[in-house]
């Protein structure tokens, strides 16, 4: 179908939807729960996570947050995300929205921007230059930086883990994770167009219907369908 209403929007390739934010905000469950919303109106999506989403990065991902390469410190850190990015990008996202499936992924650059960046005061030139090289052309249609505070959401992934072993970023003082939150926060004030804050102090049924609002608003999934001839257009 061919109309005014559908002007601008590229059919032809998926959408690519990134959640992003701190410990135990939500992400991983927010993610599940609107590809399931996606599918029940007709839109196949991809879920994914960094670091991983593919063999190489899965790998890297056990190096990364066992705390193997802490040691090294923070731009180290930021060459191997990008090295797993790459992988990433290569092998899953960059074909399935070829393909025309949506993508949504659990963390994706700005974890980079805010953990290694922001927290780790690595140099913003070296930030972009990786990204550069892993992502390409290859960015969010939306970002959604799922809010809270730091207490809430490291008791909730503590809840989550049970007795295990904390993780190499979950480890850190509350200073660490607040500052964390001050950064997403920047970088959704920075690029507006592309993030949207969302509060994910409240229930798990609540945060979905209000991802799903922001989702349809911004992405319009039953009129992407209706471009690609597959429903009726609607929001």
């Amino acid at each position: 179908m061919s109309s005014n209403a559908n002007a601008g929007i590229d059919a032809g390739r998926g959408r690519f939807v990134t959640f992003e934010g701190g410990e135990g905000a939500g992400k991983s469950t927010q993610a599940r729960l609107l590809a399931a919303a996606l599918a029940e109106v007709g839109v196949d999506a991809a879920t994914t996570r960094e670091p991983g989403g593919s063999k190489t990065a899965e790998r890297l991902r056990e190096a990364l947050l066992s705390g193997l390469v802490e040691p090294l410190g923070p731009a180290a850190e930021a060459l191997v995300f990008a090295a797993a990015r790459i992988d990433h990008v290569d092998h899953l996202i960059r074909p399935a929205l070829a393909s025309g499936r949506w993508v949504i992924c659990d963390r994706f650059v700005d974890s980079t921007r805010a953990y290694q960046g922001a927290l780790g005061n690595v140099d913003p030139s070296l930030i972009a230059a990786l990204e550069k090289t892993a992502v390409g052309d290859c960015r969010p249609d939306l970002t959604l930086i799922l809010d809270l505070p730091p207490e809430t959401g490291l008791a909730r992934a503590a809840r989550r883990r049970g007795p295990g072993a904390v993780d190499r970023f979950e480890k850190q003082g509350p200073e660490f994770h607040e500052q964390l939150r001050r950064a997403f926060l920047a970088i959704a004030r920075a690029e507006p167009e592309r993030c949207a804050i969302v509060d994910a102090d409240t229930d798990e049924a609540t945060l979905a219907r209000e991802i799903w609002s922001v989702v349809t608003r911004k992405l319009r999934p039953l009129r992407w369908l209706a471009a690609r001839g597959e429903g009726a257009m609607g929001a």
